[in-house]
């Protein structure tokens, strides 16, 4: 809808939403641009505090993947009027957790009355002007490297629905109360890695994040189905059919861009869609640059999967493979 409205013209905006990117950047000084997102939903677990935990690190995400770092926050909160204050004071308990990990400070926020509970942050960060790695910039011959799993949307639904098993739950809460952080320290460290390209997989899937490098890079991908990492219970889950709406919406909507080779098994399919929460990294590394940076991020304790590559402009514009 923003795009249907006049665009403002201002030449501090390195990056607005034109190309769909994870967070907004704007220049204030020769060295210096302040990195902008905001990120809110309904609660996806039972526990309050892990709710928390998890919706504060969905929206410190979008700074990691703009290769920025996390300064201030602003919570975002809705309550019911009679709701139980209990309740909401181990939501921002769970959030504030989080946000002293990244290392950013809560200096405020706004909360209105609302029968749904609902809350997040505003997050500003800061990065070099000439350092911001946006979803655009993928190369053709860069290789695909994917951290954390897919899933937590389907086990998200299974948790609504009160069907998820304990080791569901508990693979899904870790991944999405796991920050970027480290990721994004090792992905920016010194520029040592050719790294072009870095967005965070989320409430698009998979296969809508990629669409979105793949459009702003004017490339085309490749994705690998079977070097995809899926969270334990996610195939599981859809067998089961706990199917996000979100899922079903990003597959009507991206899947005329996807072209699969035999032999895809649709349970696969259908995972390419999840909608994550707080999900993982995809990264756009020079393919000799690839090994390096996978060693490094086992280093810091993150497990990053190669999962395809980059390949010049083409129709379909994203080719699966087994």
């Amino acid at each position: 809808m923003l795009g249907k409205l006049a665009r403002q013209q201002d030449a501090n905006v390195l990056v607005g939403f034109d190309l769909a990117d994870d967070a907004g950047v704007y220049q204030i000084a020769p060295d210096t641009a302040l990195v902008q997102t905001v990120d809110f939903f309904t609660p996806i677990v039972d526990d309050p505090y892990t709710f928390g935990q998890i919706a504060a690190v969905n929206a410190l995400s979008d700074v990691y993947a703009m290769g920025g770092r996390p300064l201030s926050s602003l919570a975002l909160v809705c309550f019911p009027d009679k709701g139980d204050l209990a309740v909401l004071e181990r939501i921002l308990a769970g959030g504030l957790s989080k946000m002293i990990e990244a290392g950013c400070t809560v200096i405020g926020g706004h909360s209105i009355r609302d029968e749904e509970i609902k809350f997040g942050y505003s997050v500003t960060g800061t990065i070099h002007p000439q350092r911001v790695l946006a979803n655009r910039g993928a190369q053709s011959g860069d290789t695909l490297l994917f951290t954390k799993a897919l899933g937590t949307g389907v086990i998200s639904t299974a948790i609504k629905r009160g069907k998820a098993e304990p080791a569901w739950i508990e693979a899904a809460v870790r991944s999405m109360t796991t920050l970027n952080k480290a990721a994004a320290d090792v992905i920016t460290d010194g520029q040592r890695f050719a790294v072009h390209a870095l967005t965070d997989v989320t409430g698009f899937g998979l296969i809508g994040h990629a669409r979105e490098m793949a459009l702003a890079s004017k490339v085309s991908l490749r994705l690998r189905a079977s070097a995809v990492p899926m969270l334990t219970g996610a195939l599981e889950c859809v067998h089961a059919g706990y199917i996000p709406g979100g899922l079903k919406a990003n597959r009507e909507f991206a899947e005329c861009m996807v072209g699969y080779d035999d032999g895809i098994p649709d349970d696969v399919r259908t995972m390419l869609f999840d909608p994550q929460t707080a999900g993982g990294l995809l990264i756009a590394v020079a393919p000799q640059d690839a090994a390096d940076l996978q060693r490094a991020l086992a280093a810091a304790g993150i497990t990053a999967a190669q999962i395809g590559e980059v390949m010049e402009s083409m129709k379909p514009l994203i080719r699966v493979s087994r």
